[in-house]
This record gives C-alpha cells, structure tokens and sequence, in this order.
C-alpha cells in the first residue's frame, strides 16, 4: 500500500539535514585572512563550550579586548582545552587568523599555549 502522504515524509527527513547548512557554512574560514596571525594577551574570559564554537576572550598589552572563535566543544576538549583549564588574568599566546575587517577584534583559533602547553584545536592546519 502506497502512503496517503510521501511529501510529508520526505520533508520531515530532509528538514533536520537542511536546517544544519547555513550554520555549517558560517563557520568557515572565508571570513579571516589568510595570514598567520599571532598575539599575546591575558585571559579576560575564560574558556567557554557553549555554543557551536569554543570561545574565549584576551586582552592584548595595548588594552584591546579580542574575540577568540575556538573549534567546535568537542573538538576543543579533545585537544585538552577545557573550561577551567587556563585561568583569568593568565598570560597566552594565540596563533590563528583574524578578521578581515580590521575593526573586528576577531581571531580564528589554532592553537593556544600556555604555560608550556599547546592546545591545538585545529591540528589539520598547521
């Protein structure tokens, strides 16, 4: 016997796969520079796993605060990088690539280090 509703049923497979897309494509790297970046600061806000990326905050010696988009939580815990982990007012060192707009304090994170430690959320991109 043949469904009284087959539209239906696809729609509600494909729904869920097609709502993931435009957050899967926000988060590229098309945004940043192509240049390595590197800067050193202190912690102002640590390590946070909520939301689709891990963020965290440093402010740089000039005073400027900047906005640290990490890899996804898993991916970030995986690398050894969890919440709690490095403390406010410690001193890191962030390499990734920042945004294109020079207003935005914005950098997209490799790696982390601290205190001897590497953290490298993106080790694919080295």
């Amino acid at each position: 016997m043949k469904s009284r509703h087959p539209i239906c049923i696809r729609l509600a497979i494909l729904e869920p796969l097609l709502a993931a897309l435009p957050a899967s494509a926000h988060h590229g790297w098309g945004g940043n520079l192509d240049a390595e970046f590197e800067l050193t600061g202190t912690v102002e806000t640590p390590v946070s796993l909520a939301g689709p990326h891990a963020t965290m905050k440093v402010r740089a010696s000039d005073g400027q605060v900047w906005d640290l988009t990490l890899a996804p939580p898993a991916r970030t815990q995986r690398a050894g990088l969890k919440e709690g982990i490095i403390p406010v007012g410690a001193t890191v060192k962030i390499h990734g690539h920042r945004n294109r707009d020079p207003k935005r304090f914005e950098i997209k994170t490799e790696r982390v280090i601290w205190n001897g430690r590497t953290f490298n959320v993106y080790p694919d991109r080295t």
